[in-house]
């Protein structure tokens, strides 16, 4: 299967360049988005700007990547689907569960947006801890 990395501190872009993410090419797919992650990758752009055709074994793939993503408290976004793609996507009722977005660019920023409240999120939770061990040590 032939595809790019483009990884940077916070997150992994993987272009597909092949027209077809499908049976023949689904396993070697998965194995590359499990092999990132294990790699410590938790955020991954898939770019799929170059695929005309997916069937339900690369939706599979796209699926076992969101999965992992989220897993280790990232996110996976699905960005540069062609119509064909969109409609399988929204025929098989996974516009709600994946993150789709229209550029690379807005996908980035998506995972940008989704680090920042998680760091946030950990600061909050963090500053509770404190106020609730300070009033246990007053007690």
């Amino acid at each position: 299967m032939k595809f790019t990395l483009d990884k940077k501190e916070s997150y992994t872009i993987v272009s597909v360049l092949e027209e077809k993410l499908h049976t023949l090419n689904a396993a070697d797919f998965k194995t590359e988005l499990k092999v990132l992650n294990e790699g410590g990758v938790s955020n991954i752009v898939i770019d799929l700007g170059k695929v005309v055709f997916v069937d339900s074994s690369g939706l599979g793939t796209i699926l076992v990547g969101n999965r992992l993503c989220e897993a280790t408290g990232g996110s996976l976004v699905v960005t540069g689907l062609n119509e064909n793609v969109q409609k399988l996507i929204t025929i098989s009722q996974l516009s709600g569960v994946l993150n789709i977005t229209p550029t690379v660019q807005e996908a980035v920023d998506f995972i940008m947006m989704e680090e920042l409240m998680r760091e946030l999120s950990t600061e909050e939770n963090e500053d509770e801890e404190s106020v609730l061990d300070e009033s246990i040590d007053e007690e």
